[in-house]
């Protein structure tokens, strides 16, 4: 896969959130929020970070990305289908009878999805499976999960975390989006997790603070936690729920909840720098 450029990436996320936002219209339903809030995580890892091919899904030693937060599957399909796993026409069939891309991700109906996910919380657990299993048979390949900040209220999450660091799972990147908002409202009002980089590094994680939607930064920090060696990464990435779509940003009810044909007219103008 070519290499974009920043500028270039800068149009494929404009596209993805496009992508979004007409999917989950199409659908009526689905998680637009904390899609958005991800797109330059997700668009730096799948084009400039991970050695994957996406002609062939099954390479041994790609390396693996898992979708812990998996409602927010709409930005990680636009991102696979503009990297060439499917054709983007397919996304416009998002929570359809019979398609291949579910409202959480399954690993059975799309080539491509490492593991079905949805239940909060068990997402780092897995990466620290296979990145175990990577040391123990001398493979290079590395494991990246995006977590949700309201999903770190999951003990699970904990656990697995002194899993990473007590092995020394230098293979293991953690991907915190650290929007603030979860479904039922302020992250800290519902159960707080600040203060949050200090809790990583009481864990014995490398961590790494950034802005989440600033590329240079999000690509900086990705390279950071490769070369970092003996513990496990996390980028805490400060990101803003809904961002690019002002109607959307900072606001907890667009969650899980669709646009509908006047709102996602307003938001594709808005993304495209149309006039109303």
């Amino acid at each position: 896969m070519n290499s974009p450029s920043l500028e270039k990436l800068t149009e494929i996320c404009r596209d993805v959130r496009a992508d979004i936002v007409k999917m989950t219209a199409a659908a009526g339903s689905g998680h637009p929020g904390g899609s958005l809030s991800a797109v330059e995580l997700m668009t730096v890892l799948y084009f400039k970070v991970m050695n994957h091919r996406p002609n062939q899904v099954d390479w041994p030693e790609r390396d693996r990305f898992f979708l812990s937060k998996g409602h927010a599957c709409p930005v990680v399909y636009s991102v696979m289908a503009r990297a060439g796993y499917f054709p983007v026409e397919e996304l416009i069939t998002l929570r359809k009878c019979g398609t291949r891309l579910q409202g959480h991700p399954s690993c059975k109906a799309l080539p491509g999805i490492e593991v079905s996910s949805g239940s909060l919380g068990q997402g780092l657990s897995i990466a620290n499976g296979v990145a175990l299993a990577a040391k123990l048979n001398k493979k290079d390949f590395r494991a990246y999960v995006l977590m949700g900040d309201g999903e770190l209220q999951e003990g699970q999450i904990w656990e697995a975390m002194m899993t990473s660091a007590h092995y020394k799972l230098d293979n293991v990147c953690a991907i915190v989006d650290y929007n603030g908002l979860q479904i039922d409202g302020d992250v800290e009002a519902v159960m707080g997790i600040a203060p949050l980089a200090q809790k990583w590094r009481a864990f014995n994680w490398h961590t790494i603070e950034i802005d989440g939607h600033d590329l240079a930064q999000v690509l900086a920090a990705f390279e950071e936690a490769k070369a970092t060696k003996g513990k496990p990464s996390v980028i805490i990435a400060k990101t803003i729920k809904g961002k690019g779509i002002s109607f959307m940003e900072n606001v907890a009810g667009w969650h899980g909840k669709a646009p509908n044909s006047e709102e996602l007219q307003k938001a594709l103008d808005e993304l495209y720098g149309r006039e109303n």
